[in-house]
């Protein structure tokens, strides 16, 4: 491909080692005076806006039936409910990828994507940016826009949606570190448990409690059109039926700020889908950080940390030998799965 004068992407390199800092997921927030949801308003933050974060506060007098971490920041205080915790790490591109593709992950807080034609050159692909952690399958190497190396994305929704991110701004992610964990214990003695009125989820080894942590399931919409999927996560008794390291969940053409609800969440990761019909699963989050309260359209989401461990100590078993494009996924009678 030709390459073309641009301009300098996001992030520079001078803006490493700034601290800790968080991401805007949504059109906006607010910032206020105190950490109070009554304190009054000083100020916004905007979609995909980074702040740095000076403080973290659980006030005493706030409500306990919802998240209570707020941030200090300049000029005030934000709630974390839309606040993303994001890193900035730049990484040396690799020589070859092959036709089959790698696994990576975003190290930095969003990169833009882009797509090449000979007609138009290179442009933004759908307006959608890649965020941090989310998983991608790299399919191949080139020039980008900027003279540098580009990674080619293939979609997991659409093999034939292709598209283009900096090199520097995913990092491979090697077998070792996806590869299964727990595998002396016998697949029936391990068991999951999800409790809608608590948010949380239990993982047991022969009753022996191993994993804990906190959710967000799904918030019932009594509003639903014909042939919709409930919103509300299913309860019941289930298996892990397919896992896939990353999703492409929604529709390539979405929007999150569409009034009709339409979205597209491109790499969300380490996906257990639990439900015969293939309509809900665990997985990694990245757009929100309110876990402990219903979120989601009916899938159980999860910190990716959290997600990533379930990803490998559940079966089926996550082959990482790739050779095709259907070994992008593994398919099976896996891990129980009792919803309450």
């Amino acid at each position: 491909m030709t390459s073309l004068a641009f301009a300098p992407l996001f992030p520079r390199q001078e803006e490493h080692d700034l601290g800790k800092l968080v991401r805007v997921t949504v059109e906006e927030i607010d910032l206020r005076a105190a950490p109070r949801d009554d304190a009054e308003i000083v100020g916004k933050r905007y979609r995909d806006q980074l702040v740095h974060i000076y403080a973290e506060l659980n006030p005493p007098d706030a409500p306990q039936y919802y998240n209570t971490l707020w941030y200090r920041v300049w000029g005030g205080y934000l709630h974390s409910a839309y606040l993303q915790l994001v890193k900035k790490q730049l990484n040396q591109p690799v020589n070859s990828i092959p036709e089959a593709g790698k696994l990576f992950e975003v190290t930095v807080p969003y990169t833009t994507a882009y797509q090449y034609s000979t007609w138009d050159g290179w442009q933004p692909w759908r307006g959608t940016r890649l965020y941090y952690e989310t998983v991608h399958w790299a399919t191949g190497i080139d020039v980008g826009p900027d003279g540098k190396a580009w990674y080619q994305i293939t979609s997991e929704l659409s093999k034939l949606e292709k598209y283009f991110v900096p090199a520097t701004h995913l990092r491979i992610i090697p077998p070792e570190e996806i590869s299964p964990i727990a595998e002396d214990v016998p697949p029936e003695q391990k068991k999951i448990e999800v409790s809608i009125s608590e948010q949380k989820i239990w993982a047991y080894e022969n009753r022996v409690l191993v994993r804990e942590a906190d959710v967000s399931t799904g918030i019932p919409n009594p509003r639903l059109s014909k042939g919709e999927l409930p919103t509300a996560t299913p309860r019941g008794r289930f298996r892990i039926q397919a896992k896939l390291p990353n999703k492409h969940m929604g529709s390539i053409t979405g929007n999150p700020d569409n009034d009709d609800g339409g979205f597209s969440l491109p790499g969300v990761p380490w996906t257990c889908f639990f439900e015969p019909n293939g309509g809900y699963a665990f997985h990694g989050t990245y757009w929100h950080n309110n876990f402990g309260l219903q979120m989601s359209h009916g899938c159980i989401n999860m910190r990716n940390e959290d997600a990533k461990w379930l990803f490998r100590w559940t079966t089926p078993v996550y082959d990482t030998e790739i050779e095709d494009y259907s070994d992008w996924h593994a398919i099976g009678y896996g891990t129980q799965v009792v919803i309450e």
